[in-house]
């Protein structure tokens, strides 16, 4: 890791969130800059400072908002909603996206410039069916977080992986999360067995 990226890891969801909610999000604002700001508030970029900040669902960002982040990208600064004054900006950004990259550039969805911008180390990652061989690991990893949440080991049985394996996961990791969550709910001992799963 290099040394500029020694802060915090800090995430937003471009898609979760609208556009101007977005904006204060990412990048905070000062006290009366909008209706409702009664305080200074601190954006992800701040939070982010000298770490990561991780753009999730970036094709879904807003035009306005593409526009201010490339600015942000090129000049390595940004200001708070409101504010004047530029800000360093010192985070390492990883964007996602789930869309076709090049089908949302050529109608505008997203800026070509901004995603040359965010293209230093392209990494593609196939869907779930497409790599079947991950499933068992990635249900694992995914069933000890969810344990350590509800406070149970929890394991998987051959029965079930084996009936998992033969689905084709259009949702993704997060279709098997979701799953896997399900099956914790149903299931009252600590193996997970296909009665469990939905």
């Amino acid at each position: 890791r290099s040394p500029r990226c020694e802060g915090p890891f800090v995430g937003v969801n471009c898609a979760a969130l609208p556009a101007g909610l977005l904006e204060s999000e990412l990048f905070g604002h000062i006290k009366g800059a909008f209706t409702g700001a009664d305080r200074n508030r601190v954006g992800r970029m701040e939070l982010g400072a000298r770490g990561t900040l991780f753009l999730d669902e970036i094709g879904d960002m807003p035009a306005s908002l593409q526009v201010k982040l490339l600015r942000v990208l090129q000049e390595r600064q940004y200001e708070r909603v409101g504010e004047s004054s530029p800000r360093p900006f010192t985070a390492r950004v990883i964007a996602a996206t789930n869309v076709d990259v090049d089908e949302a550039m050529s109608t505008g969805q997203l800026r070509t410039d901004l995603y040359y911008r965010l293209r230093v180390v392209p990494i593609h990652l196939p869907p779930l069916q497409e790599r079947m061989e991950d499933l068992e690991l990635l249900a694992q990893s995914l069933l000890t977080r969810i344990g350590a949440e509800v406070e149970r080991s929890l394991l998987l049985s051959p029965d079930a992986l084996q009936q998992m394996r033969k689905y084709d996961w259009p949702g993704n990791v997060r279709e098997l999360e979701n799953t896997l969550r399900y099956a914790t709910a149903m299931c009252q001992g600590q193996t997970i067995g296909v009665e469990h799963l939905p």
